[in-house]
């Protein structure tokens, strides 16, 4: 029979522990064209309690900047120059690559990251073309075309563009339930509201949200005040209808 000597095991296991811990870091690498930043401190920060907490930081020298820490668990942070929000990352494990120009924002490198900016990506795309629209009805009224049909033919193209749009974003924040990118990009869909309103593609999203989604503290919030104003509205409907 083997006897094990556990005074040498433990050691032995204790330094597994260290190196699994220490393997768990993150790393931030920017490039950035914007001569703006040159010298400037960027912060990593994430909102805790209604508070803008501060991560970790980075100078911008000639266009670059890195910085790492312990990734203990995945959070969602933003990049700010002073009070000024620049982007979203994620701060998971592994090497983060940042790539800041005038005309667009990246991060990749790790899942998280290559999923968010896939997404913030094809959303832009979308919408693009939305905005297209108008230009195309422009140019549909120069080329002569009846007003009735082009306004059929474009409202028609809207709501094409304006669903595929919703069931994008609901199915990539489905897909996303179970980690900080759903709740992230669902409060970035509730943020263009101009106040919490329960609307039918929300309805649609937590329908079939897990419990850990809806009780993310920032969801939560959101689904609390949206309930109460829904109910202001209803009320508000209700004594207009007595008054007629």
């Amino acid at each position: 029979m083997i006897r094990m000597n556990v005074n040498r095991i433990l050691p032995l296991l204790l330094l597994l522990v260290l190196f699994a811990s220490c393997s768990r870091k993150y790393k931030v690498e920017g490039v950035s064209s914007v001569t703006s930043l040159d010298g400037k401190m960027l912060y990593l920060k994430t909102l805790r309690d209604g508070q803008w907490i501060t991560i970790d930081s980075a100078e911008v020298v000639h266009g670059l900047f890195s910085t790492s820490g312990p990734s203990d668990s995945v959070m969602m942070v933003t990049l700010y120059m002073n009070e000024e929000a620049i982007m979203p990352l994620v701060l998971e494990s592994g090497k983060i690559e940042v790539s800041i120009s005038n005309s667009q924002l990246t991060a990749k490198g790790t899942p998280l990251n290559n999923a968010l900016y896939e997404f913030i990506e094809k959303r832009n795309a979308l919408e693009l073309k939305i905005e297209e629209l108008e230009r195309k009805e422009a140019r549909m009224v120069l080329d002569g075309a009846a007003l009735e049909d082009i306004h059929e033919q474009l409202t028609q193209e809207g709501e094409a563009l304006v669903k595929e749009m919703n069931d994008y974003i609901r199915e990539f924040i489905s897909t996303n339930y179970e980690n900080v990118l759903g709740p992230s990009v669902f409060m970035m869909m509730c943020s263009t509201l101009p106040y919490p309103v329960m609307t039918p593609q929300i309805e649609d999203i937590i329908r079939t949200a897990p419990q850990t989604f809806k009780n993310s503290p920032l969801v939560r919030e959101f689904l609390d005040k949206a309930k109460e104003n829904m109910k202001l509205i209803e009320e508000h409907q209700r004594m207009e209808e007595s008054n007629h």
